[in-house]
């Protein structure tokens, strides 16, 4: 996408008469004013942008304005920038695949006629896949979703709608949701929403907001419909010619929903999936199960680097680009994406996925086999759409040929394989494969295409159906080639008679304006000018010689163009017949482009697993509501991956009753924030059906995985960082159930020390005490660690704080700070926030200061008590007792209870008040031998 000189320089140029400057000027100024619209138009062999949009290219896409021209004159000057081919591709891939905040258009035609021929948004990018993919993979398949909202006081019903136009897929939801829409956020994420089309009048309401920025979280596109749009009438006689199938089984299913029908006729009028013809009989509908994957939120997705990114220095920052060893044209990649969307919550699929994994792992001669057929396997997904949508041709065929001539290698590979889930092997892909290609399915298909087209002719790269498939065509092609054996023994015959050499000195030329012609070099010509002039027509006098005709050579020349073009004619007639029969193998392709990207998927996983410097290991997987998350010798995938990195493991024990809840103290650098993520990456790994990074693994099964990890300020929507971790945390408490897994970074640094303190206090202790989930809290809150001594002694309580902490070593001379990066038992004894200011060669003199300053406060610090019993002005500071911490928590949450238990609004104003100073003289009593209860006060 870079602009550079070289580019600048490469511009086309705009080339318009007065006139036709003109005729497009009155055209434009038509147009309806847009600000999303990206508009082009196409001038044959280059584009043209106008107006914002070209300033907008040209700033964008070229980094400069000198690429902008002005069009007209005067008060009617129109900025205007050209666009080659290439770059016009570059832009459209940009606005398409990478960005949500445009659409684009592509307009037809000259001087003032103007015609709209292709429309463009992120989520709907079907007219423009040619230019999108057409030296591209698709990655990814972009889903268009339709809301229908219903609020009720503090909650909200949701009708969902979704359709994926790659596998021709509609979908419908229906559920409740909080308000912070957790349901509808993981939801969005686990189909890959790019759009989302909204009444246009709900996002007036105050509900509504927080919707919208659920929206935008998930890097949503929303387009506003009018309200008349999202009605459920007519849809029974829509889905019917949509749908393949019986339609009963559609009318039960659509008559159980109430908002989401009104969503599907938004989304089927927007879409324009009944304009097309292609579309009719191809889709299939389902019910759209929201507890039938993990759940991910926006959040998550980004602190977890699941997907990649455009500032990811390498492919192995995310976890996508790690484990995208795919091998297949497309199809592998956009499995893969929608897997780790969409993690299982299945125990027996998630171990089929493990035993085949095991089994690819373990047959390293079946694994490089199968990955070496793979390769020569198209996106079988896209050419068959193309062919549906009458789109495709005999090229699109013989590639869907080549590739399903490649499944016998893949039987055989599989057939040679005898081990322990030989059975499974069998079942999941050889049963299944033996079923697709026998006689009835892609036999046939083989057959029709073998009969159909000229395979001959592929190596002179034409695509041409063979004249023994049709006799009209069989008969043209011999009137064909006898009118060119005519033609040929007419240069012969002129050749003697002129006495000139056949192909030498005479040559056969075929011109696109005079159609076959004699040519001789200007050398050559003085030798027969008699003859020419008198026997010959003279067409041409040119540097490369001299063509001319004669009545004969006109004669077979125009019978042979006539048949030619009838030949064509009927080729065209026979490939759309071709075409049409090959499109009603759709299903069986389908079937089969689902069974190889998945084997290609799963080959993926067990490559990485298999090639990594350190082995990766099947994980134990018991159900959600048993077990224990138990890694041993942990490492973050994607950080081992970087070259430069040497990575240290480590253990993590998720038990419960013991240690459900752990708080990881330590210093920054120290590795906190990395082990935390790995154990978040494992147990998504683990749910996708992968080995994982581990010596020895055991995992219960999650529903969800929520990550607050390091919120970065969003300016552009007003929200701090504060208020940014302060969301994202209520949507945890929101959303979090036992059986999920939460992982927290620093909470409470956006505010003071002492209200931080005590919101991360309060939000532990609720997580602890009423959501029970494995918890992972990594905090430079030391005083935290007293919650594991206070909540032992609470009664009931079954989740279990333990207290943990990333080891670093300081030299007791030099004062340098060595980091370990072990997770070890314990809490932190000290911070280390000057010695890592060091570390980042602060100058001298700030670091001296710092220590000072940090002395200093120490006197007053609420951390420490001052001790001075053996020599005046020598200051020393001790670490507080645990069980006094503890014993003052525990008297400090007493008093809080009680006061929040107080009935103020039934209460006198002076009876509070008394009440309230009663309560801190009680405390204050109780503080007299706890300096921790002092700090409290």
């Amino acid at each position: 996408m870079e602009g550079n000189f070289e580019e600048q320089n490469k511009l086309p140029e705009l080339k318009l008469d007065a006139k036709q400057a003109q005729g497009f000027l009155s055209f434009f100024k038509t147009l309806p004013t847009d600000s999303r619209a990206v508009r082009f138009f196409d001038r044959k062999g280059y584009y043209t942008a106008h107006g914002e949009n070209s300033i907008f290219i040209a700033k964008t896409y070229y980094h400069t304005t000198t690429a902008l021209r002005q069009l007209g004159s005067g008060s009617n000057a129109l900025s205007s920038v050209s666009i080659s081919k290439n770059m016009f591709e570059t832009i459209a891939r940009d606005l398409l695949l990478e960005r949500n905040d445009h659409t684009l258009e592509l307009y037809e035609g000259s001087g003032s006629n103007w015609r709209l021929v292709k429309t463009g948004s992120p989520g709907n990018i079907g007219s423009f896949e040619d230019v999108l993919f057409a030296n591209n993979e698709m990655q990814d398949t972009p889903v268009v979703v339709s809301l229908f909202p219903n609020f009720q006081e503090s909650r909200c019903v949701i009708g969902m709608a979704y359709v994926d136009l790659t596998r021709r897929i509609l979908g419908l939801a229906e559920f409740l949701d909080d308000s912070r829409f957790t349901n509808l956020e993981s939801s969005l994420v686990a189909i890959g929403a790019k759009e989302c089309i909204f009444p246009a009048d709900s996002g007036k309401s105050s509900e509504c907001k927080s919707l919208y920025e659920s929206l935008e979280r998930c890097s949503v596109m929303i387009t506003e419909r009018k309200r008349q749009e999202f009605k459920g009438r007519d849809l029974d006689s829509d889905l019917k010619r949509l749908v393949k199938g019986n339609v009963e089984p559609v009318r039960d299913l659509i008559s159980g929903f109430e908002l989401a029908t009104p969503a599907l006729g938004a989304l089927l009028s927007f879409s324009e999936l009944l304009s097309d013809e292609g579309n009719y009989g191809n889709f299939s509908i389902r019910r759209y199960d929201i507890g039938g994957f993990m759940r991910l939120d926006a959040a998550a997705m980004r602190a977890l680097n699941v997907m990649e990114s455009k500032t990811d220095a390498n492919k192995n920052f995310s976890l996508f680009g790690l484990m995208n060893r795919t091998c297949t044209a497309g199809m592998g990649k956009r499995l893969l994406h929608m897997w780790l969307k969409q993690p299982l919550v299945d125990l027996n699929e998630i171990q089929m996925r493990l035993d085949i994994v095991q089994c690819f792992v373990e047959e390293a001669g079946l694994r490089q086999d199968l990955r070496q057929h793979l390769k020569r396997i198209s996106d079988v997904e896209r050419l068959v759409r193309s062919l549906e949508r009458r789109r495709g041709g005999l090229q699109q065929i013989i590639k869907l040929y080549q590739s399903t001539i490649r499944l016998p290698f893949i039987k055989t590979s599989l057939q040679q394989y005898t081990g322990e889930f030989s059975s499974l092997i069998s079942k999941r892909y050889m049963k299944k494969l033996e079923a697709l290609t026998d006689a009835d399915h892609l036999g046939k298909f083989i057959e029709l295409v073998e009969y159909s087209v000229d395979l001959d002719q592929l190596e002179n790269g034409e695509y041409m159906i063979s004249s023994s498939y049709d006799t009209t065509l069989s008969s043209l092609k011999d009137q064909k080639e006898s009118l060119e054996q005519q033609i040929h023994e007419l240069h012969k015959k002129t050749a003697m008679e002129l006495d000139l050499q056949v192909d030498k000195a005479l040559k056969l030329d075929k011109a696109a304006q005079f159609g076959h012609v004699f040519r001789i070099t200007k050398k050559e010509e003085p030798k027969i000018r008699k003859k020419l002039t008198t026997q010959f027509v003279v067409l041409e006098t040119r540097k490369d010689g001299v063509k001319f005709t004669n009545t004969k050579l006109k004669k077979l020349g125009d019978q042979y163009q006539s048949v030619v073009d009838d030949y064509k004619s009927c080729q065209k007639e026979l490939v759309d017949r071709v075409v049409q029969t090959v499109a009603s193998f759709s299903e069986v392709f389908e079937e089969l482009a689902g069974l190889l990207s998945e084997m290609d998927v799963l080959l993926s996983f067990a490559d990485l697993a298999a090639s990594c410097p350190t082995p990766y290991c099947r994980p134990e997987i018991t159900s959600s509501d048993m077990g224990d998350i138990v890694l041993e010798g942990s490492r973050h995938p994607c950080v081992e991956a970087q070259d430069w990195v040497n990575f240290i493991p480590n253990d993590c024990r998720l038990m419960r009753g013991k240690s459900w809840f752990q708080i990881i103290t330590g210093p920054n650098m120290g590795g906190k924030s990395t082990f935390i993520r790995q154990v978040g990456v494992t147990v998504l790994m683990a749910q996708v059906g992968s080995f994982v990074p581990c010596d020895k693994a055991s995992i219960s099964i999650r529903d969800c995985i929520f990550a607050r990890v390091g919120a970065g300020d969003c300016q552009l929507r007003g929200v701090s960082t504060f208020m940014q971790e302060m969301l994202e945390t209520a949507s945890i408490l929101k959303g979090a159930t036992d059986k999920s897994l939460i992982i927290i970074d620093e909470l409470g640094r956006g505010t003071s020390t002492y209200d931080g303190f005590g919101l991360a206090w309060a939000i532990c202790e609720h997580l602890v005490q009423v959501k029970k989930a494995p918890t992972l809290f990594a905090t430079h809150f030391h005083e935290l660690t007293a919650l594991a001594q206070a909540n032992s002694e609470v009664a009931g309580n079954t989740a279990g704080v333990a207290n943990f902490h990333v080891s670093a070593h300081i030299d007791a001379e030099s004062r340098k700070l060595t980091m370990l990066y072990k997770v070890e038992p314990g809490a932190c004894d000290q911070s280390f926030g000057i010695h890592v200011a060091e570390f980042a060669n602060f100058p001298e003199s700030v670091v001296a200061l710092a220590r000072e300053k940090a002395a200093e406060l120490e006197d007053f610090s609420p951390s420490s008590m001052i001790i001075n019993n053996e020599e005046s002005g020598k200051r020393k500071s001790r670490e507080d007792d645990p069980e006094e911490v503890s014993r003052g928590a525990a008297r400090a949450h007493k008093f809080l209870k009680e006061f929040a238990e107080m009935p103020l609004d039934k209460m006198e104003l002076k009876d509070s008040l008394q009440r309230v100073r009663e309560m801190k003289e009680e405390l204050e009593k109780d503080a007299v031998d706890c300096h921790w209860l002092k700090r409290f006060l």
